[in-house]
């Protein structure tokens, strides 16, 4: 298993590695790492306990704000190291590529982009 502060670092590196057009337009937003999802974060998506949830989404998509961010909470990215983990038994290219695609799913919805839509895109 991974130290916490050496996947945070593969966190960060997927976040450097953006494209410009969408890192240039994610403002008040938060990533965080944690161990695993609790209960109420697998309810918010609809998933039951035992299920598997790499990442987190929660806030206002950039297609539903209003005009005036001013003093709105910054919305919110969580990636989850313990399920990645194990689903990548220990390897390390699979937790970096594994990072990455849900980096950058989380960032989909983030953009206002649905599952259903990513499923559309051949994001799956």
């Amino acid at each position: 298993m991974m130290r916490h502060s050496e996947f945070r670092e593969l966190v960060a590196e997927a976040l450097d590695d953006l494209p410009e057009e969408f890192a240039d337009h994610l403002w008040n937003l938060e990533v965080l790492v944690r161990q695993e999802p609790s209960a109420e974060d697998l309810a918010t998506v609809g998933l039951g306990s035992g299920s598997t949830l790499f990442g987190l989404y929660q806030g206002v998509p950039l297609t539903e704000r209003g005009s005036s961010p001013s003093g709105a909470l910054p919305d919110v990215i969580t990636i989850f190291q313990g399920p990645i983990e194990r689903r990548c038994r220990g390897r390390e290219e699979c937790v970096r590529r594994q990072v990455r695609e849900t980096l950058r799913h989380e960032i989909a919805h983030y953009f206002g982009i649905s599952d259903d839509r990513l499923t559309e895109l051949g994001a799956y």
